[in-house]
């Protein structure tokens, strides 16, 4: 039996789900796609977190998501300190330099995914199709056909791919891709500590990466991200606790005391990957599947969050004019939009990434110097402290202020 729906989303993550729930106003009929059954969120902190930014924190307050969390699993963190190590180069923020209690907040990826699953499925216009899979699909003048592996069959006036940074959808389009590698795995794990972590998120600068220490809900405990080479990484994983911990430790600069790892490391590839095109006639590409940046700064979240906030406003505005939202033409703003936040972003990372890269003398003098200048300098210091509460840049109506009741 053939369904039509005015928006299909392929995926059924964070940033999917974010897009579903910002149409939950709309009397458009709304599809979601998902492969995986939500895993259950266990006892244990999960190894995959994200830096949640003051933007995108108002975005869920405004779907309704943010009091559905596991609040207790939610940690604010007011203060950060960034320096490099054997070196004298440092630099700290705190939320009080711009008049906010916090600067962001650390949330289990799969906290996140819970609670958005929870508001949309409170939905009248949502139609879940989970577990299953895009197998097949064309596009046409008036209206794309999807055949699912159930046998299915979907028409829609406009697709959503948010199947991540794999994505079928940019696969089947064959939308080119800009990527590199960083040659950099990340060490994902939650480790206990001796110290407190005090609503701190830290982050050093070695030679061989950066290690960044999230603080989570627990006061000794925190989620570490820690960039190094392959070969680096897998001499990492193969290490017994012990050895590791004692190799994080003295790679952290003992600032927290001695650390001890939670359950299991995992190790993730890092790459970047820009799609050409954001937006083709009858599809749209958000999150991972138009987009993805090193962790260093924790805004990978964020980006795709804002963009399913971005591409909801334009469907809306569209759908309200009577107009097609499937056609580019209706799409576009919303890809100029995004892309100029993600090329900035990308930009961005790559510059902080190549700043702190290698151990030569003078180059490590010169950004010593450098992260002393912005310490000492407010008005840059308060530039950096707003970029990462993403409070920078041209924003989605639904990330500018929680309407009142």
């Amino acid at each position: 039996m053939m369904q039509s729906f005015d928006v299909t989303i392929i995926g059924g993550g964070m940033v999917g789900l974010a897009l579903a729930r910002s149409l939950k106003e709309s009397s458009l009929s709304v599809a979601v796609i998902e492969t995986n059954e939500t895993p259950d969120l266990s006892e244990q902190p999960e190894n995959r977190v994200s830096a949640i930014s003051f933007a995108s924190k108002t975005l869920l307050e405004n779907l309704d998501a943010w009091p559905l969390l596991k609040t207790q699993r939610i940690t604010p963190y007011h203060s950060m300190q960034v320096w490099e190590k054997d070196s004298f180069g440092k630099i700290a923020f705190d939320a009080k330099q711009v008049n906010q209690s916090d600067l962001g907040y650390i949330v289990e990826n799969r906290n996140l995914q819970h609670a958005l699953l929870q508001a949309v499925e409170a939905q009248d216009n949502v139609t879940f199709f989970c577990p299953d899979a895009l197998q097949n699909m064309a596009i046409g003048d008036g209206e794309a056909w999807l055949t699912l592996a159930s046998g299915q069959q979907i028409t829609s006036k406009l697709i959503v791919a948010a199947d991540g940074a794999n994505s079928g959808v940019r696969k089947q389009l064959n939308i080119p891709l800009t990527q590199w590698d960083y040659e950099h795995h990340a060490i994902v794990a939650t480790v206990k500590t001796v110290e407190p972590h005090q609503s701190c998120a830290r982050q050093i600068f070695t030679g061989e990466g950066p290690l960044a220490f999230l603080p989570l809900y627990e006061a000794n405990t925190s989620s570490i991200v820690w960039s190094v080479s392959p070969e680096k990484a897998q001499l990492l994983l193969a290490l017994d606790d012990q050895a590791f911990n004692q190799q994080l430790s003295r790679t952290f600069d003992n600032k927290l005391g001695l650390c001890e790892v939670q359950g299991k490391r995992q190790s993730i590839p890092l790459k970047m990957r820009y799609a050409r095109d954001f937006a083709v006639h009858r599809v749209a590409l958000i999150g991972d599947a138009a987009h993805t940046i090193h962790p260093l700064a924790g805004q990978g979240v964020n980006l795709g969050l804002l963009d399913a906030a971005c591409l909801a406003q334009e469907i809306l505005k569209h759908a309200g004019l009577g107009k097609d939202i499937g056609l580019y033409k209706s799409l576009r703003h919303f890809e100029r939009w995004r892309k100029t936040e993600a090329t900035q972003m990308i930009a961005s990372m790559e510059l902080l990434k190549q700043l702190f890269n290698g151990e030569n003398p003078v180059q490590k003098a010169l950004r010593d110097v450098a992260l002393l200048m912005a310490d000492n300098i407010s008005p840059l210091k308060k530039q950096f402290i707003k970029q990462a509460m993403g409070l920078n840049g041209e924003k989605p109506d639904l990330c500018l202020a929680v309407p009142n009741n």
